[in-house]
Order: structure tokens, then C-alpha cells, then sequence
């Protein structure tokens, strides 16, 4: 299969529509028994198309991976949000479920490291919840090590995440 990674700017208002339903996907498949309920659902409805429209329009960091001109996954990245070594972070990092297990996680997680150095911001962080396995094992095989700790609520429940590092 051809792999197309392209940078947020090829991305279309059209593809709106498309990376709504990827974004649901990917996180039901991600986090369905780990955040409640009416908390994912709740997140899942915050990213309409009108909230993907104005990510498109703003030009941060999004690469959209396509496969075969589809839309089959996505990464946010941008300057990390704590100040610290790492000056790169990863803010999400989605591949649809059926396109997972063949190389297009690590394609577009090597495509945004690359956005990141061409930005000069050295070092990366990414944050994974504990309990999602599939991206702590993708991240530790990526060469990220762990360097902290910290939590996310989602109501009443307190769920831990873990940052990986790369210099």
C-alpha cells in the first residue's frame, strides 16, 4: 500500500467531516472501558466538524496520514506544554483501527518527529494514559522512555498517565 503523509496546510475544511469520524473511531477503540462512558462520549462530541474546521484553519501542527487518498489517521503537535528539555510534544497520535498493525502508526509518528525538527524544537515528550497498553507499547518500541507521572480526572474517576521522552 502507498503511504501519503501530508502536513496540516494539504488538509482541506473538507476533510472535516472525515477526521471526525477517524477521531471517533480511534478513541472508542482506544478508550472504551478505560474513560467512562458519558466522559468519552462527551469528548468524542466536542470534535464536530466545525471544531476540525477550525483547527484546519488555524495552520498549527496536524499531519493527516492517507492511505490510498483516505484519511486513516492523524497527529497534533506543536511546542510542549510543560517547559522543560523536551521542547517537542506530540499532543495526539490516532491510526483507524483497520489500518493498525501494519506501519502507519510508526510512519506518521516518524513524520511528526521530523515536523518538530524542522521547527528546531529539540527533544519530545508524549503523554499516554497508563491503562491504554497499545500506546504505551508503541511508544516504549518507538525508543520513548518513561521520565513522569501524572493524572487525568474524568469525573470521578482518576486515571494515570505516563510521559515518554526521546532526546
Amino acid at each position: 500500500m502507498r503511504v501519503h503523509i501530508s502536513r496540516f496546510v494539504a488538509a482541506a475544511c473538507s476533510d472535516a467531516p472525515t477526521l471526525c469520524e477517524v477521531f471517533r473511531n480511534t478513541w472508542n477503540n482506544a478508550y472504551q472501558g478505560i474513560i467512562p462512558h458519558f466522559h468519552l462520549e462527551t469528548m468524542i462530541r466536542r470534535r464536530s466538524p466545525d471544531w476540525w474546521n477550525s483547527t484546519i484553519r488555524s495552520g498549527n501542527g496536524l499531519l493527516v496520514l492517507q492511505v490510498a487518498g483516505i484519511v486513516a489517521g492523524y497527529a497534533t503537535l506543536g511546542t510542549a506544554r510543560m517547559r522543560g528539555e523536551h521542547e517537542g510534544e506530540i499532543y495526539e497520535l490516532y491510526v483507524t483501527p483497520t489500518h493498525q498493525g501494519v506501519g502507519f502508526g510508526e510512519h506518521l509518528f516518524e513524520a511528526s518527529r521530523h515536523h518538530l525538527d524542522k521547527r528546531h524544537l529539540s527533544g519530545l515528550i508524549v503523554w499516554a494514559l497508563t491503562e491504554n497498553a497499545g500506546a504505551t507499547d508503541f511508544y516504549w518500541r518507538r525508543g520513548g522512555r518513561p521520565i513522569g507521572l501524572g493524572f487525568e480526572c474524568f469525573g470521578e474517576r482518576r486515571l494515570q498517565k505516563i510521559a515518554y521522552a526521546w532526546d
